[in-house]
């Protein structure tokens, strides 16, 4: 039996964030970077398109708009949140959750890994997780 897979889609806007600034601290970014980021952070735009396995997510901030692009179950480079070249892993861990591995390309960091998971009550959960410090933020769709 095939497993419907979940459709990511939409546009998504931020309701709520938890320990942002203390996964940056764990990277090891400096507090002037750290302020700034969690300023222009507060208030992303996350905008998904998919077509099956294959998921584009574009989240734009008043700093800065990145744009990262996968087939889940396939290797893909990215960087980290703060700004290091990593190899991800994403494969699904439920029908409607996406889990992802990174793997640092060079030097030395905490481990890093992210899940983007949609709730029965159509949220967006994306969880960061560096170290032992865990990032929580929750998205709605627009």
């Amino acid at each position: 039996m095939e497993t419907e897979i979940t459709d990511f889609s939409g546009k998504w806007k931020m309701k709520s964030s938890k320990n942002f600034e203390e996964l940056l601290k764990e990277l090891g970014v400096n507090v002037f970077l750290r302020k700034m980021a969690v300023a222009a952070a507060s208030s992303p735009t996350v905008e998904i398109t998919q077509q099956g396995e294959s998921l584009s997510i574009k989240t734009s901030t008043s700093i800065r708009t990145t744009n990262v692009s996968f087939t889940v179950g396939q290797s893909f480079s990215e960087t980290t949140v703060d700004g290091r070249a990593c190899t991800s892993f994403p494969k699904w861990e439920t029908s409607n959750k996406i889990s992802c591995e990174q793997t640092l390309q060079k030097g030395e960091g905490p481990k890093t890994s992210w899940t983007r998971e949609l709730t029965d009550d159509g949220e967006l959960i994306l969880t960061m997780m560096a170290g032992d410090v865990v990032c929580t933020r929750v998205y709605e769709r627009e």
